[in-house]
């Protein structure tokens, strides 16, 4: 029996993001992850049903924050209230999952962890479990930290990169790559260099390790947090959790664990720990409205709708309607979302400044808005 078999893999879903470049749909209560964007379940349904056959309920934790916590255990009645850890404060994702990693501590000596975003698209679900499932076995082996790298489709400067250095035997039945580097979002010319290379892949945020090894490793780079947490840890199972929760939480720093644990750990002098499995696998962060057009539109220019539409010589638009019937005229290319309380129209090469709506809204108090 491998060292991997007899650890339990648990999946930590990281649920609490906001998704502000999906207003007017996507609010502080209802973010994204809590939509059905694409399909009809939400973002964190069909992620929570594409890992079912790898992870029971009982071995899958939710991370969101206090204000959608209600909304998530109402949307996932099969994972126990005590799974669903909600953040008083946001601090990113390398508290999100040392939170985690601190609770799972309390169960088990050692486990695996699974940590996955909750709002991502993928279209090879088979392929993909088969993937996570070989990233697991690998995790297992040693005190490895280990990342999905996703084919890169082509020079895009919005996600972070994945430099391979060579190849590790293979004896896990899955391709295996030392990590020599992460790289966050490069200039549009290196990203080209970066994609022609052939060395490079996309950064999806998945990883996947021991319990033991993640609080190592933010002990040795995030010291502060780590002990911070572990006081926490004291508490949990008791009626002092929720208060020292409250106190001990918005103290923590607030940075990715991208930045907090595996880029320190692919510097000079550190361990060769740090792997990559490539993971063509249909992936889409869904990033804004028009990524969701891109993956529903069967062609160039065809209108993508939710409700009743009609189109008068106008091509190429998303059209989110589900309530009143829209026409569009000699139009092409245009994003128009609509909802009981506001109207967004802008054009799809514009949909990633939606989010700059949402820092209006912020900054004038329009909370009826947000």
């Amino acid at each position: 029996m491998s060292t991997s078999e007899k650890l339990q893999a648990h999946a930590i879903i990281l649920a609490g993001g906001r998704g502000t470049r999906f207003w007017p749909r996507s609010r502080t209560r209802t973010p994204k992850q809590l939509l059905n964007i694409v399909g009809k379940k939400t973002m964190l349904a069909q992620t929570v049903e594409r890992l079912r056959p790898l992870f029971p309920a009982s071995r899958v934790w939710v991370v969101t924050n206090t204000e959608q916590a209600a909304a998530v255990r109402k949307q996932l009645p099969q994972i126990a209230s005590s799974r669903v850890l909600a953040e008083p404060v946001g601090r990113n994702t390398a508290a999100a999952i040392g939170l985690a990693a601190v609770h799972l501590a309390q169960q088990s000596s050692d486990a695996l962890m699974a940590v996955l975003p909750a709002d991502h698209f993928i279209a090879h679900a088979d392929v993909y479990r088969k993937i996570v499932a070989a990233a697991l076995e690998v995790a297992g082996q040693g005190r490895y930290l280990v990342a999905l790298g996703i084919p890169p489709a082509g020079p895009e400067t919005g996600y972070g990169y994945i430099e391979c250095a060579d190849a590790v035997p293979d004896v896990f039945g899955s391709p295996v790559f030392r990590v020599r580097r992460f790289t966050e979002k490069p200039a549009q010319d290196t990203a080209k260099e970066y994609v022609a290379s052939g060395r490079y892949y996309w950064n999806a945020g998945m990883f996947f390790w021991r319990v033991s090894t993640f609080l190592e490793r933010l002990k040795k780079h995030l010291p502060v947090t780590h002990d911070a947490l572990m006081r926490l840890a004291d508490t949990i199972g008791t009626r002092r959790y929720t208060a020292a929760l409250k106190r001990i939480y918005p103290k923590l720093e607030n940075i990715s664990v991208d930045y907090a644990v595996m880029e320190r750990a692919t510097q000079p002098g550190e361990p060769q720990s740090v792997l990559v499995l490539p993971a063509e696998v249909g992936w889409s962060d869904i990033g804004s409205w028009a990524a969701v057009y891109e993956l529903q539109a069967k062609a160039a220019g065809d209108n993508v709708s939710v409700g009743a539409h009609l189109a008068l010589d106008a091509f190429g638009n998303l059209v989110w309607s589900p309530e009143k019937f829209v026409a569009t005229v000699g139009v092409s290319e245009l994003i128009i979302v609509e909802t009981p309380d506001a109207l967004l129209i802008c054009p799809r090469d514009r949909a990633q400044d939606v989010g700059k709506i949402v820092k209006w809204l912020e900054e004038n108090k329009r909370k009826q808005l947000l």
